[in-house]
C-alpha cells in the first residue's frame, strides 16, 4: 500500500490516470469536474502556493469517509482541488481547511453558476475592482484627506446613510482643481487578479458591469480598459475647471446597485442562477442579496455575513474557481 505524502498524492491527481490512490486506511478516488452526481457534497480548496499541498494531504488522510478528488483547472496561476464526499464536513473539519494560510475553502452547491454558460457579474469598484477608495484619494490630493477618510470608513461599515455620506464627502472637494481627476485615472491601481478574472469570464461570453458609489470618470476608465459591458457611478459637477463639491443626477446608492443586477439580467436575458455580484462594503449588501450568487471580497463584516461566499486571503483570480465548468 502506497504511503501518503503530498508529492505522491498530488502527482497522482495531476499527472496520472489510475482511478484510485491508497493512503493508509483511506482509498481516494478521482472524478472529473463535469461529472455532477446527485447527492454528492462538494468542497473546493483554492490556493496559490503548492507548498500547502502537504497540509491538505494531511487533512485528507484523516477523513472518516470515502473521498473523491478532482484537480480543477482555470486560465490563471492558482491551484484548486475539489472534494466530493457522502456527508458534509463538520464545523471543525471545515475550519481546519479554512485556517491554512493561503487557502480559500468553499462549499459548492449542486446549482452553482456555470462558467461556460452566459452569465452576469456586477462588480463594485472601490476596494473591489480597484485597490483604493477614489473619494479618499481625491480628498488627499485636495488636502482634505483625513476628514473624508473617516466618513468613508463609517459609510463602508454601514454606520451612515450612503447618500448623506457621499454628499458630505464630495462637499469637502469644493474648489479642487479638475486636473486631479485625470491624474488619478492615469494611476488607478487595479485589484490583483482583476484582468485575469475578467478575461476568463469574457472568454465564455459573460456580461460584466461595474456599479459604483464612486465617480463616472473612474468607472469609464475601467470600462474602456477592460472592455466591460456597462459602468454606472455618480457624476461630479465642475465649473471653471474646479469641482463644485456637488454630484448631479441619479445617485448610485445601494438600491441602484441592486436594481442594476435585475435590469442588466433582464436586458441581456441572463438565466436564473447565472447572476452574480461581488463587493466589499455595506453599500453592496442589497446587490449581493438580490444576485443568485453573492461574493464578499476582503469584505467588511456586515457584507461578509450577507454573502454566499467570502474570498478572504487570495485575489480575484479565485472567482472562476467558484463556478462549474460542465
Amino acid at each position: 500500500m502506497e504511503s501518503l505524502n503530498h508529492v505522491s498524492l498530488f502527482s497522482w491527481l495531476k499527472e496520472e490516470q489510475t482511478l484510485t490512490f491508497n493512503a493508509q486506511t483511506l482509498s481516494i478516488s478521482r472524478h472529473l469536474e463535469s461529472e455532477l452526481p446527485n447527492g454528492a457534497v462538494r468542497y473546493r480548496c483554492v490556493y496559490s502556493e503548492q507548498s500547502v499541498e502537504s497540509e491538505l494531504a494531511r487533512l485528507l488522510v484523516v477523513l472518516s469517509q470515502p473521498v473523491s478528488l478532482a484537480y480543477i483547472v482555470r486560465k490563471n496561476a492558482l491551484h484548486c482541488i475539489e472534494l466530493r464526499l457522502d456527508k458534509p464536513l463538520n464545523a471543525t473539519e471545515r475550519e481546519q481547511y479554512a485556517l491554512i494560510d493561503g487557502v480559500e475553502f468553499f462549499s459548492i452547491s449542486p446549482n452553482q453558476a456555470v462558467l461556460n454558460r452566459c452569465g452576469l457579474l456586477v462588480m463594485d469598484m472601490d476596494s473591489t475592482a480597484i485597490e483604493i477608495e477614489c473619494i479618499d484619494e481625491l480628498a488627499v490630493m485636495a488636502g482634505v484627506g483625513e476628514a473624508v477618510a473617516e466618513v468613508t470608513e463609517r459609510a463602508m461599515q454601514g454606520e451612515l446613510d450612503f447618500e448623506e455620506s457621499l454628499r458630505a464627502r464630495v462637499a469637502q472637494l469644493e474648489g479642487a482643481d479638475e486636473a486631479i481627476i485625470q491624474i488619478l485615472c492615469d494611476k488607478l491601481p487595479l485589484m490583483p487578479g482583476l484582468t485575469e478574472m475578467v478575461a476568463e469570464l469574457q472568454s465564455y461570453g459573460w456580461r460584466l458591469v461595474v456599479a459604483s458609489g464612486g465617480f463616472t470618470p473612474f468607472v469609464g476608465h475601467l470600462k474602456q480598459l477592460l472592455d466591460l459591458d456597462a459602468a454606472y457611478a455618480n457624476e461630479l459637477v465642475f465649473e471653471g475647471g474646479k469641482l463644485t463639491g456637488q454630484v448631479t443626477g441619479q445617485v448610485v446608492d445601494a438600491q441602484f446597485k441592486a436594481d442594476t443586477v435585475v435590469r442588466c439580467a433582464q436586458a441581456w436575458e441572463i438565466p436564473k442562477g447565472q447572476r452574480l455580484a461581488i463587493g466589499d462594503g455595506a453599500n453592496d449588501i442589497p446587490m449581493i442579496e438580490i444576485a443568485d450568487f453573492g461574493i464578499a471580497y476582503h469584505a467588511k463584516p456586515k457584507l461578509e455575513a450577507a454573502a454566499d461566499v467570502a474570498i478572504k486571503q487570495l485575489d480575484l483570480k479565485v472567482l472562476p474557481y467558484l463556478l462549474q465548468l460542465i
